[in-house]
């Protein structure tokens, strides 16, 4: 064996007696019961090597819940405050805002209400929200593309314009207390159904919702109550023409006497106007009569049963005209005319014009 192992060798057994010995040392001694003293051999002190069992706790850290990403400040869509709201929020507070519906006045009580859906306006929230969610300069402003029907719009303002369209008025001639006054002229109405259309469209694109008042252009009537001039009143129980100046309140001009029809011919009550205005008339019998069935007409002249004037009314075969028979004024001698003085006549035809409204009356 050679000298390196056999150096190894012994130092084992020097280990392994060492061992031993410390056993040894620690074990009571032999004989101890029957009062034997056994020697103990002092020795040195030695370090037990104690093993604890070690319990390892493992503890799970759970991370806490990331906050919501939020809008930017200040940042608006379409109009519409979205700032510090999360995406969802956003577009529930924008589709809200966007389908509220418009409401347009057409004057007081005609109130027409519309929703944005009835109208065909769309618009795709997503991108407005998603383009909102990514900004993250404050205030920035997010367009919101909206799409509208025109042939929809254009429907609604054609149906506005029927429903509150309104023909002006003329002013009219009537009767109180056999005296003429003119009605009240009433100016009509007509949308600005293009001008509609485009209010209509702008509302919807920037949500505005505010009430919308109708456009509407006024359409003047054709006749005023200064456009009416004049009126005739006649008096069939009396015998009694009397000429009016007509505007806002009618006027007493002046008063004749004349001739009215027979009880057989009886002039026609009822209200009419000039038709017909003729100078130096020719007389014609009329058609149908059995008084003048055989009477052939006359020119004009100083035995013209018409006299020097004609005013023929909206009444078949009669007229105001001048007579030569001066004694008939007064009286009911007439074959349904009116007959007048020549002079008196010829004055009245000078203020009358064709259209001018005649009323005759029984009083």
């Amino acid at each position: 064996m050679n000298r390196g192992v056999t150096i190894t060798a012994l130092s084992a057994c020097g280990a392994a007696g060492g061992i031993v010995a410390a056993l040894l040392a620690t074990a009571p001694g032999v004989g101890a019961d029957d009062g034997t003293t056994t020697a103990t051999v002092p020795t040195a002190p030695t370090t037990t090597a104690t093993t604890a069992a070690t319990t390892t706790i493992a503890f799970t850290t759970t991370a806490p819940p990331a906050e919501p990403r939020v809008i930017a400040a200040g940042v608006t869509i379409g109009g519409t405050l979205v700032g510090g709201l999360t995406t969802v929020e956003a577009r529930e507070v924008v589709e809200r805002r966007f389908a509220r519906p418009l409401v347009l006045l057409g004057g007081p009580g005609a109130r027409i209400v519309v929703s944005p859906k009835e109208l065909g306006a769309t618009t795709e929230f997503y991108k407005a929200v998603a383009l909102a969610g990514r900004v993250r300069r404050p205030g920035y402003r997010v367009p919101l593309d909206v799409r509208v029907s025109r042939p929809k719009i254009e429907r609604l303002a054609r149906s506005l314009g029927q429903r509150f369209h309104r023909d002006p008025v003329d002013a009219k001639l009537k009767l109180r207390n056999l005296k003429p006054f003119a009605t009240d002229a009433v100016p009509g109405r007509r949308l600005k159904e293009l001008i509609t259309q485009r209010m209509i469209v702008h509302a919807l694109k920037t949500q505005q919702r505010e009430p919308l008042e109708l456009p509407f252009e006024r359409t003047p009537p054709a006749v005023t109550g200064d456009d009416l001039g004049a009126a005739i009143v006649i008096r069939r129980g009396t015998n009694r023409l009397l000429y009016y100046r007509v505007g806002k309140k009618a006027k007493l001009v002046r008063a004749f006497r004349v001739a009215t029809g027979r009880s057989q011919y009886p002039t026609p009550l009822g209200r009419y106007e000039v038709v017909v205005k003729q100078l130096n008339p020719w007389w014609y019998p009329p058609e149908g009569s059995d008084w003048a069935k055989d009477a052939k007409p006359i020119p004009p002249g100083p035995g013209n049963p018409l006299g020097t004037r004609w005013m023929g009314i909206s009444a078949p075969y009669v007229g105001i005209h001048g007579t030569p028979d001066a004694a008939s004024i007064g009286y009911s001698a007439s074959h349904g005319c009116v007959r007048m003085l020549i002079p008196e006549v010829e004055w009245l035809f000078k203020q009358v014009g064709v259209g001018t409204p005649v009323f005759i009356v029984p009083a």
